[in-house]
């Protein structure tokens, strides 16, 4: 394996995306504020949710994709698999677990590497070889290892409280009394903007740090073709999960390794990754890096 390089172009993205979702806080404090809740309320609110993103995010995730952690008994080769790979990447062995679904996927999860899961659906176990599985979960121990997935969640978690705001503003507005109502209008407007602005910073940070995965999962495997492969089965599966299958689990895009697109919702606007084809040639170039050093 090669001798794992920090990536300070990934590094230097998420510490900007904090900063960003730092401001898009305020905003949302300030959409809060609007809707007359006091400042003493605001702050106990703010350190909630700090405290539920930083401590529980990774339950969250599991708790919203309906994934469930296994035991080494269930599931023992998943489990050597995560063991081996982990232990490449120089992290402890994250926890397992399983999502049932016709969408062949995987993601990882946690807001450190000692707190963190990497999760399978059982259709992916059904779908590749075991040393393109082994690829699949070496990408998701390299979005462990090089810590970018509580910034994900961070902002994943943003964008979901601006979206209940949207979904509500209309009706706030129209039941609420003719001052509070108008605030309520505002605040949806503003939560609008407070959306779009979280999912540029999803789409910005995760089209990179996919790029940063697959390359850490060549270099803990050795072998970027096995991801290849992996990428291209996966690809071609999901053209043929129904739709109604995948929008059941779309708020995960960000997080899988192939997002789930049913071609039927505005998440569709903010691709998460990038293009297949730029992943493959990315790979590739990583294999003769790799045939190189050898």
């Amino acid at each position: 394996m090669k001798p794992w390089k920090r990536d300070w172009g990934l590094t230097g993205r998420i510490w900007l995306t904090m900063f960003l979702l730092f401001l898009v806080y305020l905003a949302f404090i300030a959409v809060l504020s609007m809707l007359g809740i006091g400042l003493p309320f605001l702050v106990v609110i703010v350190f909630l949710m700090a405290f539920l993103q930083y401590f529980f995010s990774d339950r969250l995730v599991l708790w919203s994709t309906r994934a469930r952690v296994i035991e080494p008994d269930e599931y023992p080769e998943i489990h050597r698999i995560v063991e081996r790979c982990s232990s490449e990447a120089g992290i402890p062995k994250p926890r397992v677990a399983i999502m049932q679904t016709p969408v062949p996927n995987a993601f990882a999860t946690g807001r450190s590497p000692s707190h963190a899961v990497v999760a399978v659906t059982d259709s992916i176990m059904r779908l590749l070889t075991p040393r393109e599985l082994e690829a699949v979960i070496a990408h998701e121990i390299s979005h462990i290892r090089n810590r970018d997935v509580l910034t994900l969640t961070i902002a994943s978690f943003v964008a979901m409280i601006a979206a209940l705001v949207m979904n509500n503003f209309l009706f706030a507005a129209m039941f609420n009394r003719r001052d509070s109502g108008n605030a309520w209008i505002i605040a949806g407007i503003v939560a609008v903007v407070v959306y779009i602005i979280a999912q540029l910073l999803i789409m910005a940070l995760s089209r990179y740090r996919e790029f940063a995965a697959d390359r850490g999962s060549a270099y803990i495997t050795g072998s970027p073709a096995d991801l290849i492969s992996a990428l291209g089965k996966i690809s071609g599966r999901m053209a043929a999960v129904p739709p109604q299958q995948k929008q059941a689990v779309e708020t995960a895009n960000a997080f899988f390794i192939i997002p789930a697109l049913s071609g039927s919702t505005l998440l569709e606007l903010f691709s998460t990754h990038p293009a297949l084809e730029k992943r493959i040639a990315a790979l590739e170039q990583v294999e003769l890096e790799l045939k190189g050093l050898e």
